[in-house]
């Protein structure tokens, strides 16, 4: 019997020191948990695009196959030489392979039936310019109309705006939104007569480019502009440091 207690008080000294060390543990985590901050840093970056793409489509249509092919190619001859002109390189300069189709007008005779009338061939041909010399098609795409009025059916899409040193920028960016990050916390901290530790977690937010000076809203995929020469990329860090 004596035997007996001895074992049972051992095994009660030992739940209870488990006990204890589960208890510290867990006031140790709560104590971890409650005495965070947590701030959202952030930092943009005004930029001017390096890159332009432009892209038109020019069409021709006749009755005879042979016929719209040789207008459309003397139409492309007509912008290639338009283009170059304005100062853009030849090797800037791509076309695309021709696009044949068949036009039909469709009619219903006395007794209702629906039935085409061939009504010529389609020919349509895309020249698309890709390059750095951001003012010479700029002025390019404006000036599309001298082609227009001399007969060139043709539909000009606005240009394009891209940068090519963008990853090095979202670098810049987040090391930026960091510090801005770790500074609100710092000044919190301050401000509380407490000390700031080390951070402990940190989510990276979406990358945003806006046009600069436009009314665009942030999206939740992140918005990437292209239709703007001159941009503003965003960038939000979501930091949590220990006190």
């Amino acid at each position: 019997m004596k035997s007996t207690s001895i074992i049972i008080s051992i095994i009660a000294s030992i739940g209870l020191i488990i006990t204890s060390l589960v208890l510290a543990n867990a006031y140790k985590y709560k104590y971890k948990v409650g005495h965070t901050i947590s701030v959202t840093g952030n930092a943009k970056q005004d930029f001017e695009a390096d890159i332009v793409k432009w892209s038109a489509t020019f069409i021709q249509k006749s009755m005879s196959l042979s016929d719209a092919s040789k207008s459309l190619k003397s139409d492309r001859e007509m912008v290639r030489q338009f283009l170059i002109e304005k100062g853009i390189k030849d090797n800037e300069i791509l076309f695309s392979a021709i696009n044949i189709s068949k036009d039909f007008s469709y009619q219903t005779d006395a007794n209702g039936n629906s039935y085409g009338i061939f009504t010529g061939y389609n020919l349509s041909q895309n020249v698309k310019i890709e390059s750095s010399e951001l003012d010479k098609v700029d002025n390019a795409s404006r000036e599309i109309s001298d082609l227009i009025s001399k007969g060139i059916e043709l539909t000009s899409n606005e240009p394009s705006y891209y940068y090519s040193k963008l990853e090095d920028l979202k670098l810049s960016l987040i090391g930026e939104a960091s510090l801005n990050a770790k500074a609100r916390a710092a000044n919190i901290a301050k401000e509380a007569g407490i000390s700031l530790g080390a951070l402990q977690k940190a989510d990276l937010g979406v990358f945003q480019i806006t046009g600069q000076n436009d009314n665009e809203e942030y999206s939740y995929g992140g918005v990437f502009n292209t239709t703007s020469r001159f941009k503003t990329a965003n960038i939000t860090i979501k930091a949590e440091y220990g006190l």
